[in-house]
């Protein structure tokens, strides 16, 4: 089940987060920067959570602050499903409802999260100085 997040689903959304093989949150000021947002997101805006088995099993959600999507993560258990397809539209969908006619986002080079950008139509418009890909998808 889709559905928007609750507050009562915020620990639970950090345990998926923690889970993830690829672009784990290893620094302690960058966790702590991931926390801060992610409690502006709460108050302000939306999770959306792919629900199964009695427990969020992944989520999206864009920055409406600046049109990105923050995030997009499956706990391992549930990758390769379709979640994040399922998902990604929603968090898109309100940032156009926010006034943005473009999403961008950031992942790692050579990761599987490049792939699924790539093949879903986003397209590279460079490198942050840490050699993060940049992302772009029209709304």
């Amino acid at each position: 089940m889709i559905r928007k997040a609750l507050l009562a689903d915020r620990p639970r959304i950090h345990e998926v987060r923690m889970a993830v093989r690829e672009n784990r949150l290893l620094n302690p000021v960058t966790r702590a920067k991931v926390d801060d947002v992610a409690t502006w997101i709460f108050d302000n805006g939306a999770f959306w959570v792919w629900e199964e088995a009695g427990a969020v099993q992944g989520f999206a959600v864009a920055d409406i602050r600046d049109g990105t999507i923050f995030g997009l993560f499956i706990h391992p258990d549930y990758e390769g499903r379709g979640i994040a397809r399922a998902l990604l539209p929603l968090a898109c969908a309100d940032l156009k409802a926010a006034g943005y006619a473009v999403a961008t986002l950031t992942t790692g080079p050579g990761t599987r999260a490049e792939g699924f950008y790539r093949e879903n139509g986003w397209r590279e418009t460079g490198r942050q100085d840490d050699g993060q890909v940049i992302f772009v998808k029209d709304l």
